[in-house]
């Protein structure tokens, strides 16, 4: 007689918003396990809370993105119900970046939340070595893994051949001009008149200040559905990351799946994702991203740019990992 079949662990996954890296884990865990979702953008209305513990009594597992508020109810209440609970820290929770005004740390009540979700989720998952590094001067996890964000290199391959084209991915808010150094990008196509350079993402009124900076060889793109970024990736030679910090570079690693030969700073993570098979420049330092740019558009490392993406980061990587942690979690 054949043993009963274990029942699929149930899982709450607790998110702000959809954003694409998040909904990759979503997509992920339903695969392997009983997931429900719970939407919760703010914690103004009690509601809200009074939900989030009613469905974590209902489950085994609350799995959230980020170690903000959301992550301090999710597990504070699974502490009070005897629940597993799983943080993955994307990078600004962890971040004290005073010098662009950038991360969680820089709020001292952020500081106590994050604190608390560290010292007391069953499992923290940190998306990158430099992530790790950060998380681990606040407080140190009673257990932690770090996951790499994955790529579905099916999805993201070249296609055709290369153009003398230079893209950036980013919305254009007064934050992420500093810290994904957007002014840089706009500033070294000066001198690089001949090269066509594009900034794609959504955008609010501090665009004005770029468009006063920029010449007529950057395209402003604006925000593009899926299909039309892919095509950007797969049309572009090189693909820029001038960020002062950057916790892993979804953009960055599906654009160098597509063959583009990546140019970033040496900051925070860029380094675990490009390796060797790219170029890197000063953080705002137009002059010296410039010549390496020159020197990108005529390597051909967008191949091996490609090969490490597939090796190190595939999607595939990530969902194994994290059927495996969670699996493992309740063999304890």
């Amino acid at each position: 007689m054949c043993p009963p079949r274990r029942a699929k662990i149930k899982i709450l996954f607790v998110y702000y918003k959809l954003a694409s890296f998040v909904r990759s884990d979503l997509e992920i865990l339903r695969r392997h396990f009983d997931v429900k979702e719970l939407e919760i953008p703010t914690f103004r209305n009690p509601f809200n809370i009074l939900k989030l513990f009613l469905w974590t009594a209902r489950v085994d597992l609350v799995y959230t993105w980020f170690a903000g508020t959301n992550a301090f109810f999710a597990v504070l209440f699974s502490k009070l119900l005897r629940k597993k609970s799983l943080v993955v820290i994307g990078g600004y929770d962890v971040a004290y970046v005073p010098e662009i005004g950038y991360g969680s740390l820089l709020s001292p009540l952020e500081r106590v939340k994050v604190k608390f979700v560290l010292r007391h989720a069953s499992m923290v998952l940190p998306v990158s070595k430099s992530t790790a590094k950060e998380m681990l001067r606040v407080a140190n996890p009673k257990k932690f893994e770090i996951v790499y964000n994955g790529v579905n290199v099916e999805m993201f391959k070249p296609l055709s051949e290369k153009e003398n084209l230079v893209i950036t991915v980013a919305n254009i808010t007064e934050a992420t001009i500093k810290k994904k150094g957007l002014d840089i990008f706009v500033k070294t196509a000066a001198y690089l008149p001949e090269t066509q350079f594009v900034l794609i993402g959504k955008y609010d009124d501090s665009i004005q200040h770029l468009r006063k900076i920029t010449g007529s060889n950057v395209v402003f793109a604006g925000y593009l559905p899926n299909e039309a970024l892919l095509t950007y990736y797969r049309r572009a030679k090189v693909y820029c990351q001038l960020s002062a910090h950057e916790s892993f570079g979804v953009a960055l690693a599906e654009a160098m799946a597509c063959g583009c030969v990546p140019v970033v700073t040496k900051r925070y993570a860029l380094p675990e994702v490009v390796g060797d098979t790219g170029f890197y420049v000063p953080y705002n330092n137009p002059k010296a991203t410039a010549e390496a740019i020159q020197k990108a558009l005529k390597s051909n490392e967008g191949k091996e740019a490609r090969e490490r993406i597939q090796r190190e980061f595939s999607i595939k990587t990530r969902e194994r990992r994290l059927e495996e942690i969670i699996n493992l979690l309740f063999q304890d």
